[in-house]
């Protein structure tokens, strides 16, 4: 690079040379530098070099360009030692090209709008105008901790390449302040919004402006100033801030775009590992939440989905680069900060089985509570900074502090969780500890830093600069203790999940091989061969709600030639009531052995059920009917059947199981040649539709008036919606017997 001059006391002439060309960077570049860097050296070089062009014709043209290209430094040199008494950056043969604006910039407190003026003195020492460097901020320049306005100033003496456009624009790195740019004292751009509601951005993407033509004053020189305003830092922030982060660069307008979409690139290369992570991570939340939704009782599917899309919301801003407002971005990221950490805790807690611990889950739904609450808090504090009055900024700032310092101890409870665990020794599969102590060092590491940044401008400390710095880099992508506990958690987490399907399909293998005895064994329980019944037509239905159902019946001939049909509702679904179901079935088959009454049959079974049930109980019908019609009935808390339209009124009794001296009475009917007599379970009366009406007596009433036989009555029940198991027995009498 071309050597800068020294600061200069007043009176005195200093130049800086950046001669630029986009095609001799490989070629001229070392020659070029050594005649910067030794001026004396150019005129014999050029002296002993033009001779030599006669006799040595096959390097005339190499030689000649270096001397053309050695040659505008020292004619810029002559043309700028009568500019004014200011450090002046000379830019000679700017074409195609680009120059960093390094070096020495004029650098003031406080505000005044003169300082963008070009015939401002800004000499160093006049009117506490001092020297900074622009490649990096005030605050690591000796103005450590310092808030509000301060100006850059630079003199510029560009003289452009013969034919080169007068052209220039100006590349300028992230700045989070709020920034205003003048050319020669008129505003060019303005990055954010200063007081009294400044706006100012986080890690906003390069920016570039167009200087227009050059326009220079007639001494050939320029001045480009800055404004800057700083806003009082947060707690988490140090001291070493303000203004600049790297130098700016001048160029002509396809050069800065050139390097723009180059630095962009570079970025997007930097953030590779970053997007996918990020990627995966809104893949882990989509899947967590839809197999949660599938079933409530996965908890551990919901945490899991609410840590990856905390995470992925935190890191959307930045993947995006979206240009928000620092404290916009921050107050919204705020609560999920916590959603991520409460998130862990859960996590942390299913894994590793503490859920059954009461008084561990009481302690740790209050700390995310009053977490949370701090964190809600916080955010609002944030959110409210640029309306606060500066004269207040103490106020927000403390404010800040005492919040920080309320939820960062509470982020250490994962730590406190695994070692409760490791105590416990507890015996869990090991991927479920390897997601355990990933999510703790996933949510550990940037709790440490986050801690350590806290006051940082007070204790000078560096840690958290040393657990986010890289450790090693891949593909261009820096990995530091964060992003790689953030892979690995990753990694665990889809592994973990890997063998939970693999184990959950195991089971639903051994459910589904279960449901299907059930169903095998219910199929013997539930006659397919409806027997004849002398002097009757007899049609049944069974439908259960789910694969198999608590809905029962038997009809069995005696050898009198009459028949007993027994017709009942287990409480509950599924294979537990299909289990009731097959003790009842052999219960009835035993208590015909003693007695054919329907009411000492429904005695019998009422002592066998009591005790067995947990707290269920089961409803039931039994019916003897004779060949010549007559019928004696006796009902446990069954719904009572209907003789053609009319529903029976038979005495109440208590469902099966409750008791254990229960007692049941009989009624006699007679049923005339045509009468038609409907048993039913009460899926049928209870079956509804979308909008939660029930089916009822009175629909009910007419669907039986109609005279349907079982299958008719219950495709009426499940075209309406059906909601439990139905069962419809229904006998016809007929004219003989």
């Amino acid at each position: 690079m071309p050597q800068e001059g020294t600061p200069i006391t007043p009176g005195a002439h200093t130049t800086v040379k950046h001669s630029i060309s986009r095609h001799d960077s490989f070629v001229f570049q070392p020659i070029r530098e050594t005649l910067f860097s030794f001026p004396s050296l150019a005129v014999p070089v050029a002296s002993y070099a033009f001779p030599m062009l006669q006799r040595r014709g096959l390097f005339q043209s190499l030689l000649t360009l270096v001397i053309v290209i050695a040659g505008p430094s020292l004619h810029a040199s002559q043309a700028v030692t009568d500019a004014p008494a200011a450090h002046i950056l000379a830019l000679d043969g700017l074409g195609k090209g680009s120059a960093p604006l390094d070096g020495p910039w004029q650098f003031h407190l406080g505000d005044d709008p003169s300082y963008a003026s070009p015939t401002l003195d800004d000499t160093t020492g006049h009117n506490g105008w001092e020297q900074l460097t622009a490649d990096k901020p005030w605050g690591m320049q000796g103005h450590e901790g310092y808030t509000g306005y301060a100006w850059y100033r630079r003199h510029i003496a560009i003289t452009t390449a013969p034919g080169a456009a007068p052209d220039i624009a100006l590349l300028l790195y992230s700045v989070q302040d709020v920034c205003e740019i003048y050319w020669n004292g008129l505003l060019i751009g303005r990055v954010g919004k200063f007081p009294p509601q400044p706006v100012w951005y986080y890690r906003p993407p390069i920016r570039t402006f167009g200087l227009g033509p050059i326009g220079l004053a007639p001494e050939n020189t320029g001045v480009l100033a800055f404004r800057f305003w700083h806003a009082p830092p947060g707690s988490f922030q140090s001291g070493n801030t303000g203004g600049f982060t790297a130098t700016p660069i001048l160029g002509s307008p396809i050069a800065i775009a050139t390097l723009k979409e180059t630095s962009d690139f570079r970025w997007l290369r930097a953030h590779q590992l970053r997007f996918g992570l990020s990627s995966l991570g809104a893949l882990v939340a989509l899947l967590g939440f839809v197999g949660w939704l599938r079933d409530r009782r996965q908890w551990l599917l919901f945490w899991m989905g609410c840590y990856a899309l905390g995470a992925v919301v935190i890191d959307l801003p930045t993947g995006l680069r979206l240009t928000l407002p620092f404290t916009t971005l921050l107050g919204l990221q705020q609560p999920f900060f916590g959603v991520v950490s409460i998130a862990t805790f859960y996590v942390l807690i299913l894994l590793l089985h503490l859920n059954h611990n009461r008084r561990l889950m009481w302690i740790v739904r209050w700390v995310a509570i009053v977490e949370m609450s701090f964190f809600v808090l916080d955010a609002v504090v944030v959110l409210i900074i640029p309306y606060v009055p500066l004269s207040r900024a103490a106020i927000i700032q403390w404010s800040d502090a005492i919040l920080t310092a309320g939820f960062t101890p509470l982020q250490a409870t994962p730590l406190f969780l695994v070692a409760y665990a490791v105590w416990r020794r507890q015996r869990l599969a090991p991927e479920r500890w390897l997601v355990a102590f990933a999510a703790f060092f996933a949510d550990g590491i940037p709790t440490l830093a986050s801690a350590f940044d806290q006051g940082s401008r007070f204790t000078h400390w560096t840690v958290s600069n040393h657990i986010r710095a890289p450790l090693f880099f891949l593909n261009g992508n820096p990995v530091n203790a964060q992003l790689l506990s953030q892979t690995v958690l990753l990694l665990a987490v889809i592994y973990a999940v890997y063998r939970f399907n693999e184990d959950e399909r195991r089971r639903q293998a051994r459910l589904e091989q279960e449901f299907q005895n059930a169903r095998e064994l219910q199929q013997v329980l539930i006659p397919e061969d409806i027997p004849e019944i002398p002097g009757f037509t007899l049609t049944t239905a069974y439908k259960p709600a789910q694969e198999v159902g608590g809905d029962f019946f038997q009809i069995i001939p005696l050898l009198d030639h009459s028949a007993l049909i027994v017709l009942g509702d287990v409480s509950g679904k599924g294979l537990k009531a299909a289990m009731t179901v097959s003790l009842l079935v052999g219960a009835i088959r035993t208590a015909l052995e003693l007695t054919s009454e329907p009411a000492a049959i429904l005695a019998i079974l009422n002592r066998r059920l009591h005790g067995r049930m947990q707290d269920g109980f089961a409803t039931c019908i039994a019916l003897r009917l004779n060949p010549n019609g007559s019928c004696l009935v006796a009902s446990a808390g069954h719904p009572a059947p209907f003789l053609n339209q009319r529903e029976l009124d038979l005495p109440g009794a208590l469902p099966l199981g409750l008791i254990d001296n229960a007692t049941y009475e009989e009624t006699t009917i007679q049923l005339q040649h045509g009468d038609h007599f409907s048993l039913y379970t009460d899926g049928l009366l209870e079956a509804r539709n979308a909008t939660g009406e029930l089916y009822g007596f009175e629909r009910l009433n007419i669907l039986f008036a109609a005279r349907p036989d079982a299958t008719q009555a219950t495709e009426a029940a499940v075209a309406f919606g059906q909601d439990d198991d139905i069962t419809v027995l229904t006998l016809t009498r007929l004219a003989t017997a």
